[in-house]
């Protein structure tokens, strides 16, 4: 293989990506240097920083053999692009160096693990791929692979275990010193499993078993898992492929799915007392955390979703952009996810109303953006009834996205039809909420291309991209019967 592809990507983001000028990206939402992005990789604090890699196509803005990219950021909002980190340069990577994640050794190396992916023709003209965990080792620029790569192959499987799909390494150094990691696998009956391994080096690693499975209940492959305790209890990210719906926690096709539960790790035995969707939107898949040096557990994820990636603007020159980092906590039982403190810090120009009347669309004086993050309580108005709120946002006289809300169903509805899209992708989406005592509450941030909705603190979030024209920046309200509604906006300056 050619060892230097690394240096031709990095040249060709260098040179080609300061041609995109920042107002033709989003704000604070990570993009790829140059060319295509997808999921998540290594998010990590390393030397004072947070660091993180993603997959990456810098020659194209559709998926093709998969590099490493790198940023980092001190924020979690400005973020510096560093140069390409590893590239499919080796036989055991040659067609693509997919997920994996990061942690910093005693020696102060950072160890990145991923999957090496190998495809060749079978003798009867098949194209089979083999996938295998790999590890390198570097600075925070520089990586070098290792020399024994791979470290886990086909052999180390279970039983029945797949060695085509067997991918997405989540890598942590426990508190008793040793290395862990979760891996996605697929099993004899065709379905997900999560399998953990245990190195005493980072180097040599053993399987200790199956952490949970699918058993053809929620998806096929569960892709790029994730394991961590969180207010005292485990737990497990995965994102399942090839989902049936399940009434409207779990749409058809690529999700992501959060499951709660205990954890013993002597018998490495993982007891599930809960099942969620991680988000509720469009656009989410792959999300990976980190715990960062304050005590919270961060996550971010990849703000596309596989079945609705030729939704893109014409002639762009980047594609995919990761979700702003939220904090993770449990609140009865389920999973509760706010946007990072820091994007406080970024707030201006500061609008509230209050108890307004809204029967009718209705606009507000100083309520408009596109860089927004705005706080909308609706209620009832008295003993008035309604069945519809909308909330219509990045509009004019041709776009709008809306966000509609039906009392006696509970279901909150994100539509982005109208959004500039002209693909014929998934373009609503709907979620069943639950009301306080009637109240709605819901957080709205958005930056350009995007709309992230935070549902009653954060017990639900819902993502999607947009791609209107930037001037479309109106917002209204409208009701069916008449409401309360409470306003909090501010613009973002980042």
């Amino acid at each position: 293989m050619s060892k230097d592809l690394l240096l031709k990507a990095r040249d060709f983001e260098a040179r080609y990506g300061p041609f995109i000028s920042e107002e033709q990206r989003p704000a604070f939402h990570l993009t790829p240097t140059i060319g295509w992005m997808n999921d998540p990789n290594g998010f990590s604090f390393y030397k004072g920083e947070y660091h993180l890699f993603y997959q990456y196509n810098p020659y194209s803005t559709e998926w093709g053999p998969m590099y490493w990219g790198h940023v980092r950021t001190k924020d979690l909002l400005h973020w510096e692009r560093l140069p390409a980190a590893m590239a499919p340069d080796q036989e055991y990577d040659k067609d693509g160096c997919f997920s994996g994640s990061a942690t910093e050794l005693p020696d102060g190396r950072q160890m990145l693990v991923y999957t090496g992916v190998r495809r060749c023709l079978s003798p009867e003209g098949r194209t089979e791929e083999t996938q295998t965990q790999c590890i390198a080792f570097g600075d925070g620029t520089n990586y070098v692979k290792y020399a024994a790569n791979p470290v886990l192959t086909a052999k180390d499987l279970p039983e029945g275990g797949s060695g085509v799909d067997f991918r997405d390494p989540k890598v942590w150094r426990d508190t008793d010193g040793v290395y862990r990691l979760v891996v996605g696998n697929r099993t004899r009956d065709g379905s997900g499993a999560v399998l953990l391994y245990e190195s005493a080096d980072g180097e040599h690693w053993s399987l200790r078993g199956p952490v949970d499975a699918s058993r053809n209940q929620y998806g096929l492959m569960w892709e790029c898992p994730d394991f961590f305790p969180l207010d005292g209890k485990q737990i497990l990210f995965v994102s399942p492929q090839d989902m049936s719906p399940i009434g409207l926690e779990f749409h058809a096709g690529n999700c992501t799915m959060c499951l709660i539960g205990r954890y013993d790790r002597e018998s490495n035995t993982f007891e599930r007392e809960g099942v969620q969707a991680i988000d509720y939107g469009i656009d989410f898949y792959a999300p990976q955390t980190l715990l960062a040096p304050d005590g919270r557990r961060i996550m971010i994820g990849w703000m596309q979703n596989w079945n609705t990636v030729s939704s893109k603007p014409r002639d762009c020159r980047w594609f995919g952009q990761m979700s702003l980092p939220r904090e993770l906590s449990i609140r009865d039982g389920r999973l509760i996810q706010a946007p990072v403190r820091e994007l406080e810090s970024c707030r201006r120009n500061k609008v509230i109303y209050q108890d307004v009347l809204v029967n009718s669309e209705t606009n507000l004086h100083g309520i408009q953006g596109r860089m927004i993050d705005m706080t909308v309580t609706v209620r009832p108005a008295g003993r008035g009834d309604y069945s519809c709120f909308r909330l219509n946002v990045a509009r004019d006289g041709e776009f709008v996205t809306t966000i509609r809300y039906k009392p006696d169903t509970s279901i909150l509805k994100i539509d982005r039809t109208h959004s500039g899209s002209n693909s014929d992708v998934v373009h609503t989406r709907s979620l069943l909420v639950r009301p306080r005592n009637g109240e709605i509450k819901l957080r709205v941030i958005m930056d350009r291309f995007s709309i992230e909705v935070f549902v009653n603190d954060g017990e639900q979030a819902a993502s999607a991209a947009i791609y209107t024209r930037q001037e479309a920046d109106a917002i209204s309200f409208d009701a069916m019967g008449t409401v309360l509604i409470d306003v909090e906006k501010y613009d973002l300056e980042v």
